[in-house]
């Protein structure tokens, strides 16, 4: 849910260039500021004592993120990095509530958003125990396409690739790309010089 830009800059948001690979925030750190992605693109994870990354949500331009902490002042509860050189807007955490303040409808739409967020976790854990590849990639994909999420809405390609796809549902790539290539042969899906097109309802 973006908020808009030129209101964020009246109130003394300021632009912030990310690298590529750049941390944003790590998860455990305390939360200063409101973030807003302008363009690029963000992943939100956590990272095992293995290394391996559970990704949460690849964040889209105009979309904000890491903003649990800024309404229960605990720390970030997961780690945000740039997959492409990326901008992001920040707005200084106080500045931010006294924003919500001055207007009740945007605080009531940020309460919506938290809520949706909340019924996205429930609704991966909920696929992901059930521990069925096709139901946990399907799941997923049908969420992005109505929330037109991660797909392109001229043409239906998935923005995500099979690694996001892992990380965010607990898959193995090998076993994400084996069960796409079988929605694909089931017509549940289009894959076409490696894009996947989610064609499917």
């Amino acid at each position: 849910m973006p908020v808009d830009i030129d209101l964020l800059l009246a109130w003394g948001a300021t632009y912030k260039k990310i690298a590529q690979g750049e941390t944003i925030f790590t998860e455990g750190n305390h939360c200063s500021f409101y973030h807003q992605l302008v363009n690029g693109s963000v992943k939100w994870i956590n990272v095992d004592e293995d290394g391996k990354e559970f990704i949460h949500t690849i964040v889209e331009p105009g979309e904000s993120f890491g903003i649990m902490p800024l309404f229960d002042d605990e720390p970030y509860a997961a780690s945000a990095v740039a997959e492409k050189d990326s901008i992001v807007l920040r707005l200084h955490k106080p500045v931010f509530l006294d924003l919500l303040r001055d207007s009740p409808q945007l605080h009531f739409k940020f309460t919506r958003l938290l809520a949706e967020q909340v019924r996205f976790k429930l609704l991966l854990l909920k696929t992901i125990s059930c521990q069925n590849p096709h139901i946990c990639i399907t799941t997923l994909l049908n969420y992005l396409k109505k929330n037109k999420k991660n797909i392109c809405q001229d043409c239906s390609q998935l923005t995500l690739t099979r690694q996001q796809i892992a990380g965010m549902t607990g898959l193995r790539v090998e076993t994400v790309i084996r069960t796409m290539r079988h929605m694909h042969d089931d017509g549940e899906l289009l894959i076409t010089k490696g894009k996947v097109f989610c064609v499917y309802d």
